[in-house]
């Protein structure tokens, strides 16, 4: 039984062609460990390629909402990326592997998806627990605010 190629997987991926924006992050704004995702694609991202936008934002709402994802209780980030959304574990190494020095990833996406979004899901599910909740959404400095949708 194959894997499926990169392609192949984007296939079965939301296509969201009237979506206007593209290489835009959905995260947990409340989420620490979510949060400090989105801080450590910053440090990387030196092209600006990515932007982002909280699940607790009206934009992030909006498009959580269009991607299936229930904004009140999220079990995945996403990824819009060349007019495709991308969840879970696929929004993870979609964004890693246009990172500076972090293409290697893509060999990743030759592990199961079942498997790699087993790993992801249990991860999401005990987020909290484990790294902890911001009482408010996560507000990024000067630098940050300018590449975040709201």
């Amino acid at each position: 039984m194959g894997t499926g190629s990169r392609e192949e997987n984007a296939s079965k991926e939301i296509e969201i062609s009237t979506w206007p924006d593209d290489d835009v992050i959905l995260y947990d704004g409340v989420c620490i460990f979510c949060s400090r995702w989105v801080r450590f694609v910053i440090a990387r991202d030196t092209a600006r390629r990515f932007r982002f936008t909280p699940i607790q934002s009206g934009y992030g709402t909006r498009l959580a909402k269009s991607f299936g994802i229930d904004p009140d209780d999220p079990d995945t980030n996403a990824v819009v990326h060349g007019g495709v959304a991308y969840m879970k574990s696929d929004a993870a190494l979609t964004v890693l592997s246009h990172l500076p020095g972090w293409g290697w990833t893509r060999t990743l996406f030759a592990v199961p998806k079942p498997l790699r979004d087993a790993v992801y899901s249990l991860i999401a599910r005990n987020r909290y627990r484990i790294f902890g909740k911001y009482e408010t959404c996560f507000v990024p400095d000067a630098d940050m605010r300018a590449r975040v949708l709201e």
